[in-house]
């Protein structure tokens, strides 16, 4: 791959005054031999008559040659010099610059872009149809790079970016119950990164650099959508009951065993397992329990 390195150009307002002095001191000549020609007798020549207008054309033409090598670079804007299909370096420096006139100069906006991805519908790692698209952030870093290892580097982004997008569906599921497990939904951040080191990687080879990559939209595909909308509310009606049940339980070990420590009651196992059981029903019940006063013995 070719790679970039600097050309500091000539300070174009040095330049320009050069040829604006070498310019007056070749009209003052040609002046000047346009007068000797015209007051000379006519025993002079035609070719001697001849000369100033050659001259005049000349200088012409070596003026609109030298002002070829002008140009202008804006803050965040660089040019790629080449001559006679050689890469002579990039000029990245901003102002008015001269250089080879000779020089085909290709200029390239280093700013930040950015490019919004199709939604597309693909399969999650589950292989339920998704729909997802994404926003990414690049700027030109490499410029002989983008210039002469891809044919069009905007249109490689956005191919590039597009594949990149529906890899990444398919490496994590949509949604995910299990809160380690990373997910497209469940997970912005860490998808956010593997979609950033992945397009980097793409797109190293067109110089460019990525500085955010981020999912713009994401959802089930209509098809499925009241389906999985069913499936998720199923999902979270079970994590929640096994929370529920998993503290519940937790609760009543801890109550047996403040009353075996604190030796409040003796309960025999009859009596335990009627207690485990009317704690378990209070604490994992969807609606509050009535309280029933026992005024009795224990065992009345």
């Amino acid at each position: 791959m070719t790679s970039e390195f600097e050309r500091i150009p000539r300070n174009g307002w040095v330049a320009l005054f050069g040829i604006l002095v070498v310019g007056v001191a070749v009209v003052a000549a040609l002046v000047a031999m346009i007068h000797r020609a015209g007051t000379a007798g006519p025993e002079v020549g035609g070719w001697d008559r001849a000369y100033p207008i050659i001259g005049s054309a000349l200088a012409l033409a070596v003026t609109v040659v030298l002002a070829c090598g002008f140009f202008t670079l804006q803050p965040n804007e660089a040019a790629v010099l080449i001559l006679f299909g050689e890469y002579k370096g990039s000029a990245r420096k901003s102002g008015f610059h001269y250089a080879n006139p000779f020089y085909t100069k290709t200029k390239l906006s280093l700013r930040s872009r950015n490019f919004n991805t199709e939604k597309a519908k693909v399969n999650d790692e589950r292989g339920n149809p998704i729909e997802i698209a994404a926003v990414v952030v690049w700027r030109v870093h490499d410029t002989a790079r983008s210039v002469f290892d891809v044919d069009d580097y905007g249109q490689y982004v956005a191919v590039q970016s597009e594949s990149a997008v529906r890899h990444l569906a398919s490496r994590y599921p949509y949604d995910s119950s299990d809160e380690h497990q990373t997910s497209l939904r469940g997970s912005i951040d860490e998808v956010s990164r593997a979609l950033q080191t992945e397009l980097q990687e793409r797109l190293s080879k067109a110089g460019v650099v990525v500085e955010e990559a981020r999912l713009s939209h994401l959802a089930y595909a209509p098809e499925i959508a009241g389906a999985m909308l069913r499936r998720q509310q199923a999902e979270a009606v079970v994590a929640a009951r096994y929370r529920i049940v998993e503290g519940a339980v937790g609760m009543v070990h801890l109550a047996l065993e403040h009353l075996e420590k604190d030796k409040l009651v003796e309960l025999d196992a009859e009596r335990k397992a009627s207690m485990v059981s009317n704690l378990l029903v209070v604490l994992c019940g969807e609606h509050a329990a009535q309280p029933v006063v026992n005024t009795g013995t224990l065992y009345g």
